[in-house]
């Protein structure tokens, strides 16, 4: 009786641990998900997208001079063609532009 109360509790657990992982996306994983598409995997557009919507790679200077906050805010509310980002936490926004950034370094 003790075994199968022990083993209901440590599955329960491990569900909720892992709900709140899923939850907690991480900067490359909310890039993927929402950005990659028209920003490319490793932050530099297909040239066809680059045209058409007029996406810049991570590392063009005029990325690169924006703050932290102009991004953040470019994402919550969208910027020229690019729409808003809805469903993401303050964390999740600060950490995809971290993300972001990183890629133009590269």
């Amino acid at each position: 009786m003790m075994k199968s109360i022990r083993s209901k509790v440590v599955l329960a657990a491990a569900f909720a641990v892992a709900g709140a992982m899923c939850f907690a996306q991480s900067g490359e994983a909310v890039y993927k998900a929402h950005c990659q598409s028209c920003h490319g995997a490793t932050g530099v557009p297909n040239p066809g997208i680059a045209k058409i919507l007029g996406v810049k790679p991570a590392s063009d200077p005029s990325i690169k001079s924006l703050s932290e906050a102009q991004m953040a805010a470019a994402v919550k509310n969208g910027k020229g063609k690019m729409k808003p980002v809805a469903g993401l936490s303050d964390a999740q926004v600060k950490e995809v532009v971290a993300y972001f950034r990183e890629l133009g370094k590269k």
